[in-house]
C-alpha cells in the first residue's frame, strides 16, 4: 500500500598553537575515525592526554576570570520586547523545535526572526514567524554527514573535492547569519537589527555576530556540547584506564572541540575579518562558549538525561520542545490499514539521505517479515519504496504527533525530535543512528529500558533489526516507555527554555533610562553624562533636535572580549613570536605573490570585474557588510582589457600594500604582542600554586590600556613584596615551620614573576591600547553600518507606534532632567 498525501510539510593570522606539530600524531593515535564516524579518543595516548589537560586547564582559568558571571536567577516575568534572531543549521527536524520556541517568544511580545536554509521559508512563514535565508542546502549537508558521519572526512570525499565545497557553503552560511542580524526583512523590507541571538551550535556564527553587535547570545541544542564528567562527547568514543573515570568524559569534549576548530578556523577568521573582528587565536577557538560562559539550554527531558552536577547555573536542561500538534486528515487508505489488525510499528529515517536506498528498504522489509509485525514505512528524503505487501503501508510526509498515537513502537534514525515524539507517546524506540547525536540518543533510550541498544546503520542486518523490533514489542519495553511518557507530560520544555533565555539576559543593562519598558540600544554621552536610550527615545530626541548624533553610539549591552590567555611567560613569548614570524612570512610572500595575482587578473579578466560594488557607509542598508556584490549587466562597464600602465600601477600597489602589512606586523609583534604575552605570562605563573591573579580589566583602547598598565604595575609590585611576608606567615599558621618554608618559596616565586610583569606591563598594556585604538579607526565599516541600520529600525518603529505629541514632550522633558538641562 502507499499514500502520497501531503502533510506538514563560517585579515591577520591567528596565534600559532603549540599543538600544531602533533596534529598528525593526534589524528593517527587518538583521533581515529571508527565505523560509525565518531572520533576514537584514547586517553592513554600521551598526545591526547596533553591536549585534553591543556584545553581543560585553560577552560578552568577562563571560567574563573570571564566577565560573563553567573547571573542570579530572576523571576520569569520579562517586560522588555526584543528583536530576536534564531539561527539554525540542520534538517527540518533541527528547525522544527525552534519554531515552537519562536512562537512562545512571540507570545511574550518579542519580534522573532528565524534564520535558516531557504528551503524552509514556507514552513517558517506558515508558522507566523519572520524568515531570513542564510544559504546552504540541508539535503547536501545530510548526504555529506551520512557519508562522513564523524569529524574527519573519508578519503573518497577528499578526492572528490567535497571539503572545499563544504567550506564554501559554511562561509556562505556565516555571512548569511551575519546579514540575518542587521538586514531588512527580505520579503517586507521592514528594518531589523537583532537585540539578542538564539542559535544551535552548528550555525557557528552566533558568538561572533554577538561580539560584533555587543548583544546577548544564548545557545540551545539537542546534544551535549558542554564539558562534563557524566558522559562523553557524542562525537567521541573512549579508551581510558579505569582511574580516569569521569576525567575521560570531560577530556573528550576538549579533544573533539579542538579537532572541530582545526577544520573551521580559517573559514571563521576570514569571515570575522569581513565584519571587522580580529582573528581568534587557535588556543582560544575550542570550547569558546565555555570560556565566555555563554548561556546554554539543552532541549531534552531531564527524565531521560538529568542535568549533570558539574554543569554551572547558566546551563539548563529544560525538556524537549514540542510544537502545537498540526491539523492532519489521514487518507482513507491509511485509516483502513491502521484498523485492519494489530497496531503496526513505524519505520522511518526522516531527512537522512543514503547512497543505497534499495538495499536499506530490502533489509527493512525482510526484518519486518521476520519479526511478524505490521509496519508503516516513511519514504523520507531517501524515497524508500519497496514491494507491495498487505502488512506494509508506505507513507509520505505525515505528522509524527498524530501517527505515533496509532503505532505500537517506532524505529528511526535517532533524531532528537523523533525520539522525543515517540517517547512522549509511550512508544518503545529502536534507533539506527547515522551521525551526530543519534548514537547518543540510542544509548540513552536503551539505558532507560525503552528500547534496544542502537544499531549503527553500517552494521544493520535483517537479523539485528528483527531482534530490535521484537524487543520493542515486549511488555517490559512498553512499560519503560510509558513511565518515561508520564514524566515527560509533566514538563514544558518550550516554556522553560523561554524562562532560561530571559533569566540569563543582562536585564538592567538592557533597560532604557527614559522609557523603562523598552530595550536600550543607544548610548548618548555629553558633558560627562551617559544615558542608555531606546530606539524610540532617540528618534524622538532627534526629531526635537535635542541630541547631537556625533555623541551617539551603539550601546554595548553584552560586550564580548576574546583574549589570548597566557599560562606562563615562556610559552606566551614563544607563541607570540611564532605568530609574528608567521605573519611576517605571509606578508613578505605577498610582496611577490600579490603583484603576480594582479598581472594574472589583468590577462584573464575584463575591466568590468574591477568595478564590483563594495560595502560602504551609504545612507541605506546596502552599506551593510556583505561579501555579495551587485549584479550588473554586461553593458554597465567597458569590457576592454586594462592598459599596461594600469596593470603596472595595480601590481606596485599590491606589493606596497603587502610591504606595509609586513612592517606593521613586525613592529606590532616586537613592540606590542611579545611584551604583552610576557607580561600576561609572568602574571599568571602564580596560578600554579593556587594564587589567583587579579583581573585589572580589559584593554580596548589607549585609555583602558593606560589604566590596566598602571593598575598592573602598582598591584604587581605590591603583591610581589607583601607576598614575601603573607605566604610564609599563612604557611606557618597552617603547617608550622614546614609550611613557612613552602610559603617563603611561593613568596619568592611571586616576587620573581609579578615584579617583571609589573615592569613589562607598564609598556605593554598602554601599547596594546594604542594599537587597538588605531585598529578601531581602520575597522569602522561594520560599526557605521550598524548605526545606519539601527536608525532605520528606530524610525520604522516610531512611525508604527504613532506617539502622541504629549508622549514625545514627556520624553524630551525626562531627557533634559537626566542630562541636567533643567
Amino acid at each position: 500500500m502507499s499514500d502520497s498525501s501531503g502533510g506538514n510539510h563560517a585579515s591577520e593570522e591567528a596565534e600559532a598553537t603549540s599543538y600544531a606539530p602533533y596534529e598528525n600524531e593526534l589524528i593517527t593515535d587518538s583521533g581515529r575515525v571508527q565505523a560509525d564516524g565518531r572520533v576514537h579518543v584514547n586517553l592513554e595516548s600521551t598526545v591526547a592526554r596533553a591536549i585534553a589537560e591543556s584545553i581543560n586547564y585553560q577552560q578552568e582559568l577562563r571560567r574563573e576570570s570571564s566577565d560573563y558571571s553567573e547571573r542570579v536567577r530572576q523571576a520569569s516575568s520579562f517586560d522588555l520586547k526584543l528583536n530576536i534572531v534564531i539561527q539554525i543549521v540542520g534538517s527540518r527536524g533541527d528547525v522544527q523545535p525552534f519554531v515552537a520556541l519562536g512562537n512562545a517568544l512571540q507570545r511574550h511580545g518579542h519580534r522573532v526572526r528565524i534564520a535558516t536554509h531557504g528551503v524552509f521559508a514556507d514552513f517558517i512563514h506558515s508558522s507566523g514567524l519572520e524568515f531570513f535565508p542564510i544559504g546552504g542546502n540541508p539535503a547536501d549537508l545530510m548526504a555529506y554527514m551520512v557519508k562522513n558521519p564523524g569529524l574527519l572526512p573519508q578519503m573518497e570525499t577528499l578526492r572528490e573535492g567535497e571539503i572545499c565545497k563544504k567550506k564554501i557553503m559554511i562561509g556562505e552560511m556565516l555571512e548569511g547569519c551575519w546579514r540575518s542580524c542587521v538586514e531588512n526583512d527580505p520579503y517586507t523590507q521592514e528594518p531589523f537589527v537583532a537585540d539578542a541571538i538564539i542559535a544551535n551550535p552548528p550555525s557557528f556564527a552566533h558568538i561572533h555576530c554577538a561580539q560584533a553587535l555587543s548583544i546577548p547570545v544564548h545557545l540551545m541544542f539537542t546534544m551535549p556540547w558542554s564539558s562534563t564528567k557524566s558522559f562523553p562527547h557524542p562525537l567521541s568514543s573512549l579508551t581510558a584506564d579505569p582511574e580516569y573515570k569521569g576525567i575521560d568524559c570531560w577530556a573528550s569534549y576538549g579533544v573533539v572541540e579542538w579537532l572541530t576548530w582545526q577544520g573551521l578556523a580559517d573559514v571563521v577568521n576570514k569571515w570575522r575579518a569581513s565584519i571587522d573582528l580580529s582573528p581568534i587565536p587557535t588556543t582560544e577557538g575550542p570550547s569558546l562558549h565555555e570560556g565566555l560562559k555563554i548561556p546554554f539550554t539543552y532541549c531534552w527531558s531531564p527524565a531521560l538525561v538529568p542535568k549533570p552536577r558539574d554543569w554551572p547555573a547558566y546551563v539548563d536542561v529544560c525538556g524537549f520542545f514540542f510544537r502545537d500538534p498540526p491539523e492532519y486528515d489521514p487518507s482513507p487508505e491509511l485509516q483502513e490499514f491502521l484498523l485492519l489488525g494489530t497496531p503496526p510499528i513505524y519505520i522511518g529515517f526522516g531527512s537522512i539521505v543514503v547512497d543505497e536506498p534499495e538495499k536499506l528498504i530490502d533489509t527493512v522489509l525482510k526484518a519486518v517479515k521476520a519479526s511478524g509485525a505490521r509496519a508503516v514505512i516513511s519514504k523520507g528524503w531517501s524515497n524508500m519504496n519497496g514491494s507491495e505487501d498487505e502488512n506494509i503501508f508506505y507513507i509520505g510526509d505525515c505528522p509524527h504527533e498524530w501517527l505515533f498515537q496509532h503505532v505500537a513502537a517506532v524505529v528511526h534514525h535517532g533524531g532528537a525530535g523523533t525520539t522525543a515524539c515517540g517517547l512522549i507517546n509511550g512508544k518503545p524506540t529502536a534507533i539506527v543512528p547515522f551521525f551526530g547525536d543519534q548514537p547518543f540518543w540510542g544509548e540513552m533510550v536503551a539505558s532507560a529500558g525503552a528500547g534496544p541498544r542502537p544499531i549503527p546503520h553500517k552494521l544493520l542486518t535483517v537479523h539485528n533489526l528483527a531482534k530490535a523490533i521484537k524487543f520493542c514489542l515486549t511488555p517490559e519495553a512498553t512499560v519503560a516507555a510509558q513511565e518515561l511518557a508520564g514524566k515527560m507530560h509533566t514538563e514544558c520544555g518550550v516554556d522553560e527554555a523561554v524562562k532560561s533565555f530571559h533569566r540569563n539576559l543582562p536585564f538592567e543593562r538592557m533597560r532604557c533610562m527614559i522609557i523603562p519598558g523598552q530595550v536600550a540600544v543607544w548610548n548618548y554621552k555629553k558633558n560627562k553624562r551617559s544615558l542608555n536610550l531606546s530606539k524610540m527615545a532617540v528618534q524622538t530626541l532627534i526629531e526635537y533636535s535635542r541630541i547631537d548624533t556625533d555623541n551617539l553610539q551603539c550601546h554595548e549591552i553584552n560586550p564580548i572580549t576574546i583574549e589570548n590567555r597566557r599560562w606562563d611567560p615562556l610559552t606566551g613569548v614563544i607563541s607570540a613570536g611564532i605568530s609574528t614570524g608567521t605573519r611576517m612570512l605571509k606578508t613578505s610572500t605577498g610582496m611577490l605573490y600579490e603583484p603576480f595575482k594582479e598581472l594574472r587578473r589583468a590577462r584573464t579578466s575584463p575591466a568590468s570585474e574591477r568595478n564590483l560594488s563594495t560595502p560602504g557607509s551609504s545612507d541605506n542598508l546596502s552599506s551593510l557588510p556583505s561579501r555579495s556584490t551587485t549584479n550588473q549587466s554586461d553593458n554597465d562597464h567597458p569590457t576592454s582589457p586594462r592598459s599596461p600602465f594600469t596593470t603596472a600601477g595595480d601590481m606596485a600597489g599590491a606589493s606596497l600594500n603587502s610591504f606595509g602589512k609586513f612592517t606593521t606586523g613586525y613592529f606590532k609583534g616586537v613592540l606590542v604582542d611579545i611584551p604583552t604575552a610576557a607580561a600576561d605570562g609572568f602574571r599568571h605563573v602564580s596560578q600554579v600554586y593556587g594564587d589567583k591573579p587579579k583581573d585589572y580589566g580589559t584593554v580596548t583602547d589607549w585609555k583602558s590600556g593606560a589604566k590596566v598598565g598602571s593598575k598592573n604595575f602598582v598591584g604587581g609590585m605590591k603583591e610581589g613584596i607583601t607576598g614575601l611576608i603573607k605566604h610564609p606567615w599563612k604557611g606557618y599558621q597552617e603547617d608550622g615551620r614546614e609550611g613557612a618554608w613552602r610559603g617563603l618559596a611561593k613568596g619568592a616565586i611571586g616576587l620573581a614573576t609579578k615584579a617583571p610583569s609589573a615592569g613589562i606591563g607598564l609598556w605593554a598594556y598602554p601599547s596594546q591600547g594604542v594599537a587597538r585604538s588605531i585598529e578601531a579607526k581602520f575597522r569602522g565599516k561594520t560599526r557605521k553600518a550598524v548605526v545606519v541600520a539601527r536608525l532605520m529600525d528606530g524610525y520604522a518603529q516610531t512611525i508604527e507606534m504613532q506617539l502622541s505629541e504629549e508622549m514625545k514632550q514627556e520624553i524630551v522633558r525626562e531627557f533634559d532632567r537626566l542630562m541636567g538641562f533643567d
